[in-house]
């Protein structure tokens, strides 16, 4: 979401801590730093903000002085990465990018091998990392396709509309994740990891320059966690409407419908085929929202309770606990 309430899953922050402690670092204090406690990293329930994701990152890139983050077979030297960047817009199009950043990483690197293919009326880029059984959970590979797509997006100051992602491993668990993450249909257990997307999108020109690139470097990571989350269009809608509520504990579904110009009943209807429903998403606005405001230490859990629409903060209490394993005061204390 475009909202600062988009929250995420704290198993990638499990993962890439576990990553760096599997090589004998100490991240107590770089999960203290990032805000963040051992003991939110052990409830897969608990998710997290994307500015915490991306401090735990940014510190653990430091430390490990590797940007694949220990899941790798070698370790990528911190700042390879803006390095490629700025190779990249001496191109002229998203085709050049993809050609120059894939050529870059698979000179310097031998933790992964990219690959960059068009036919037809098709393009894909794909990964291969040179020893797999590192990245038990995913992480890394998602990790670089998450980057893969999104760099050179704005690279060309748009969206690359995919077509599908494909996984080499099964559905995991926090496959509700992807998501957020990928506009496409998930594909599992196929024969490679990577994207697809149409032939036609390579000739869309680079608008950025090198200025903008060093403000999108010191941002980073943040921009690859925050960007907006991609949504089926209906469940899209009703986000929209109820980011823009003034009162979001009070709009119903007949309020939305009827500022979405249809019937409660079609609404539901199509929110059904997205395999979703109003209250799933309304809970996690709320969830998300909630998750925000507990990471601003100033906000009494009385006052966040009663913005939510919670008459009490014990109702409050009960459903947070609900969303997330823990109580309010828990995950504050913890992170």
């Amino acid at each position: 979401m475009s909202s600062p309430r988009h929250s995420i899953s704290v198993h990638y922050a499990r993962t890439f801590i576990t990553g760096l402690e599997r090589r004998g670092h100490n991240c107590d204090s770089i999960l203290q730093r990032a805000g963040l406690h051992r003991g939110l990293l052990d409830n897969p329930q608990v998710r997290i903000t994307p500015h915490q994701l991306s401090s735990l990152v940014q510190q653990l890139w430091h430390t490990a002085d590797d940007e694949f983050l220990a899941l790798g077979s070698r370790p990528c030297r911190f700042g390879i990465f803006p390095l490629m960047a700025r190779q990249a817009l001496y191109g002229t199009t998203l085709r050049s990018v993809l050609r120059r950043s894939c050529h870059f990483y698979n000179l310097v690197s031998e933790a992964v091998e990219f690959k960059f293919e068009e036919w037809d009326d098709c393009a894909r880029l794909s990964l291969r990392l040179s020893d797999p059984s590192l990245d038990t959970e995913h992480s890394l590979c998602e990790f670089l396709l998450l980057i893969w797509h999104r760099f050179p997006g704005w690279m060309i100051g748009r969206r690359v509309e995919l077509s599908r992602m494909c996984f080499t491993h099964a559905r995991p668990r926090h496959s509700a994740e992807y998501r957020l993450m990928f506009p496409a249909p998930v594909a599992y257990e196929q024969p490679f990891n990577g994207f697809e997307f149409s032939r036609e999108q390579l000739d869309a020109p680079i608008v950025q320059t090198v200025a903008n690139l060093r403000s999108y470097m010191k941002r980073a990571p943040l921009d690859w966690f925050s960007r907006q989350a991609y949504y089926p269009i209906y469940t899209r809608r009703v986000l929209d409407q109820l980011e823009r509520a003034d009162t979001l504990a009070s709009t119903t579904m007949e309020d939305t419908a009827t500022a979405l110009h249809m019937t409660t009943r079609t609404l539901r209807r199509k929110l059904t085929d997205e395999g979703t429903s109003f209250q799933d998403i309304k809970d996690g606005l709320r969830r998300d929202t909630a998750i925000h405001l507990l990471s601003q230490p100033s906000r009494p859990v009385s006052s966040i309770a009663r913005e939510l629409g919670f008459s009490e903060p014990s109702a409050f209490t009960r459903a947070f606990r609900h969303w997330t394993g823990v109580s309010p005061s828990s995950y504050r204390k913890r992170g």
